[in-house]
């Protein structure tokens, strides 16, 4: 690696590093990595394990791991479809672990939800319950408030995905719009203590926004989720909205007593995750920076600022000094274009949305390389974790017919780099810890 940065290689060989960086900060974000530490005790009575998240299944298997054998433990966990790791050989099955949709919720989401509110009854102040939670159980766990049912939620749930809402915001209305979601959860076990296990999927780490917190307390409001619909143009069915305006759709609040005793427990977060791809890069002997762990925006201008950032420090030698790795993470957006009648939709997501944006503003510029993908795997919905830049992508594209800008007006990354044979595919990785983004500078 050390020749290769005095004297720059291939794109193959760019490629190779960045998707050694890539996998270095999955590692981290592993769940059976992160428990140990922070795993309760066994209590005087039952242990009820109840979770949602593309992390779920695998966070459920090293609880089984660590978790005594002699002390009982049961639960149920909900995970996106295809998101079921391996079982580990001899690894006893005491957590059912069920699929649902991600991330528009379905059916079998719904019936989980049920299930776990059921599993809640008749606890006791001896009991535990341990919750494990990571990114995408907002849409896995879902369980709609009095007056919507599940085709609402779906419908609400396209509206805001495709309306450039960030994370916050869509989990603000998700909240109001659950009987399980905002603290519901919790106030549901009660008087049971809970503990949270949570891996972290959203800017800043607040617990209460990661799959819409159902067991912490939430300081939002009714009035900010009709903020937040009416600043996007979301309908909601009338006895929805008078119950918003009424505030009865209100979710516990910081202070509540329901929430006594309780803990939360961060075990994998983005930061660590992007400071353990720095230490490889340094290994390797690069510098490498990290921008932020909490970038939110347009995924394509986030791409063109990290653009002009990279031929700053390629052709200035500012604010680094090249050979250098450019770390950053967070969670972009990406609002739909609207297209003539009858023309079909571009397939992507935030990474490839943002690899676009990049490519474009980087004009070709020479030994500047860029891996951006989701730490889940799977970028929007499709089966690709993001995509891979070259300083020939544009170049390369024209050659094929295929120009930029139409894959950017219409939202297909993937269909873009699908041609050029630069997706990046890792399949699920079973943790969550939100985008990556890499530049190689040479």
């Amino acid at each position: 690696m050390n020749d290769f940065i005095t004297a720059p290689g291939s794109a193959e060989q760019a490629r190779a590093f960045l998707d050694h960086l890539f996998k270095v900060a999955v590692m981290r974000a592993l769940p059976l990595h992160n428990t140990a530490a922070v795993l309760p005790k066994p209590p005087k009575g039952r242990t009820i394990v109840l979770g949602a998240g593309k992390a779920g299944a695998a966070m459920a298997q090293a609880v089984e791991a660590l978790w005594p054998l002699e002390a009982p433990l049961q639960g149920l966990v909900v995970t996106r479809y295809q998101h079921i790791p391996s079982r580990p050989a001899g690894l006893p099955a005491r957590i059912e672990v069920v699929e649902a949709a991600h991330p528009v919720p379905d059916a079998a989401g719904l019936a989980a939800a049920e299930r776990m509110m059921a599993m809640t009854v008749g606890l006791s102040q001896d009991d535990l319950v341990l919750c494990l939670i990571s990114g995408g159980g907002s849409a896995l766990l879902t369980l709609p408030a009095q007056g919507l049912g599940l085709a609402d939620k779906q419908r609400i749930n396209k509206a805001l995905l495709n309306s450039g809402a960030n994370i916050a915001e869509m989990n603000c209305v998700r909240k109001h719009l659950s009987r399980i979601k905002g603290g519901r959860l919790a106030a549901a076990c009660a008087p049971a203590r809970v503990v949270t296990l949570t891996i972290s999927d959203v800017p800043g780490d607040d617990p209460s926004i990661i799959a819409s917190g159902p067991t912490v307390p939430d300081a939002s409001s009714c009035a900010d989720a009709l903020a937040i619909l009416k600043r996007y143009g979301i309908d909601v069915p009338a006895q929805v909205l008078s119950q918003l305006e009424s505030g009865a759709l209100e979710t516990p609040k910081p202070g509540d007593h329901i929430f006594d005793g309780h803990e939360v427990h961060l075990i994998a977060t983005p930061q660590q995750s992007l400071e353990a791809a720095a230490s490889a890069a340094r290994s390797a002997g690069l510098a490498a920076y990290i921008l932020s762990d909490e970038m939110e925006g347009e995924s394509r201008e986030v791409g063109k600022v990290h653009a002009a950032l990279a031929r700053a420090v390629a052709l200035k030698g500012q604010p680094f000094q090249k050979p250098c790795v450019i770390l950053s993470g967070g969670e972009t957006t990406v609002t739909i274009c609207s297209q003539p009648p009858g023309t079909a939709r571009g397939r992507g997501g935030r990474a490839g949305e943002f690899c676009m944006g990049l490519a474009l503003a980087l004009q070709g510029q020479a030994a500047v390389y860029a891996l951006a993908a989701d730490t889940d795997g799977i970028d929007g919905v499709e089966d690709n974790a993001g995509a891979f830049v070259a300083p020939d992508t544009v170049q390369r594209a024209l050659a094929l017919g295929m120009k930029l800008d139409a894959y950017l007006d219409r939202n297909d990354a993937y269909g873009f780099f699908e041609a050029l044979g630069d997706l990046v595919v890792t399949g699920p990785t079973f943790t969550n810890v939100n985008d990556f983004r890499a530049l190689l500078i040479l």
